[in-house]
């Protein structure tokens, strides 16, 4: 028999609806495959079949596309035994492989498994109905393998995304009662990855409250990291007795010299709060300002000073203290941006904003700070639909009775 040049064989006639779809043969005996091709046309399998003689040649039909089953020659001209299982599964880590091994390599077949293929079949005694079986089998196995191998990836992803999770929403350090703290955090993205948005609350021996809600650009493992990190060396340095701006420089640095990238930046809002005289202050970098909600009375951004994200120009940054006063009984809430970027009802264009978020406040003004939380993060992700896709962060300061 004269061998043919290596070429796609025609497709074989639909039999049945679960078919097994792109199979590559790769075989340099040509009397091999055609008898591979005629135990597949006696199949009711659904096969598009293509047949190359050389490991080199599939690697070139592999290049860009994912057959759905090779089977592998374990004794090619550029390739052999467990070496050429383990290149392929290289190749195409997706597709179920089977060896097509001779009469007397049972060994070698259950090597060509254990380094990863699917199955092994002698060639000498292949039969149509042999064929068909081990076909189906090796993609049942892939795809086994494959859902295991993205429920550990899940399972992995969940873990450490529970860490970071810890690192960007600690539990607060208060030493009063008389403080009701609640804090949120919701990934905005596919498969709830984390971002950079991290917030913190500690209260000081003198008896002031001290909050940080920040957003670092970006989303995924880096922008969480970097967050986690800015955290951290906020309460590091208000335990230390750092303030304001003084303290925001530092944070910069940090920032600067952790980065992934020198695009990275964050904004951040830093509030100190004396329960006891009914004074705050609030420095803000590139960030929202803190919104104030009194016992009586419509709900409200507090007045503060603009500076600009950490990060954008390091060294360079400007921040500003900005001091007010408290009615007795308030509530403070922080917020990322990503609570106010979400889509309103019925439009693609108007984004939710301050003036919604307050409108959103008004109507659930008499709830406890966690169901406040869940009141506006709920309603705002009902408004947006699933159209705005960032993480959002708040943290909810109040107070029960008169000092």
């Amino acid at each position: 028999m004269t061998t043919p040049a290596a070429a796609p064989l025609p497709a074989i006639p639909t039999q049945t609806a679960d078919g097994a779809g792109v199979v590559l043969l790769v075989e340099d005996d040509a009397g091999d495959a055609l008898l591979v091709e005629e135990y597949l046309q006696d199949t009711a399998l659904t096969v598009s079949l293509t047949w190359v003689q050389t490991f080199g040649e599939a690697r070139g039909f592999l290049a860009g596309r994912t057959p759905d089953c090779v089977l592998l020659d374990l004794h090619l001209p550029d390739a052999s035994g467990t070496a050429a299982v383990q290149s392929m599964q290289r190749l195409c880590p997706d597709a179920a492989v089977i060896v097509l091994t001779g009469l007397d390599e049972t060994r070698s077949g259950i090597e060509a498994v254990a380094a990863g293929a699917q199955d092994y079949l002698p060639k000498g005694r292949v039969t149509p109905e042999l064929l068909e079986r081990a076909i189906r089998y090796a993609l049942h196995r892939k795809n086994t393998e494959r859902a295991t191998a993205r429920l550990r990836e899940n399972e992995l992803r969940a873990q450490e995304n529970a860490r970071l999770e810890r690192g960007l929403l600690p539990a607060p350090l208060l030493r009063s009662t008389d403080v009701l703290t609640s804090t949120c955090y919701l990934p905005g993205r596919k498969n709830a990855l984390l971002g950079g948005d991290f917030l913190d609350i500690v209260q000081t021996p003198d008896g002031l409250l001290h909050a940080v809600i920040g957003d670092v650009s970006g989303h995924g493992p880096d922008a969480a990291a970097l967050g986690v990190c800015l955290r951290i060396t906020w309460r590091s340095l208000i335990l230390g007795g750092h303030r304001d701006t003084e303290l925001l420089g530092i944070m910069e640095q940090v920032l600067v010299a952790e980065r992934s990238t020198p695009e990275m930046f964050a904004t951040c809002a830093i509030l100190t709060v004396d329960p006891t005289h009914h004074r705050a202050t609030v420095t803000l970098a590139g960030h929202d300002e803190p919104l104030l909600i009194p016992p009586s009375g419509a709900a409200r951004p507090v007045e503060a000073r603009h500076g600009i994200a950490l990060g954008m120009l390091p060294g360079h940054g400007s921040w500003h203290p900005t001091h007010c006063t408290l009615p007795p009984r308030a509530t403070l809430l922080m917020h990322t941006d990503g609570l106010v970027e979400g889509h309103t009802v019925g439009s693609d264009r108007h984004r939710l904003g301050t003036d919604g978020l307050l409108r959103i406040i008004e109507a659930g003004r008499h709830l406890s700070p966690p169901d406040l939380i869940d009141h506006l993060t709920g309603t705002a992700r009902s408004l947006d639909a699933g159209r705005h896709t960032d993480d959002l962060a708040v943290l909810v300061l109040s107070w029960t009775a008169d000092r």
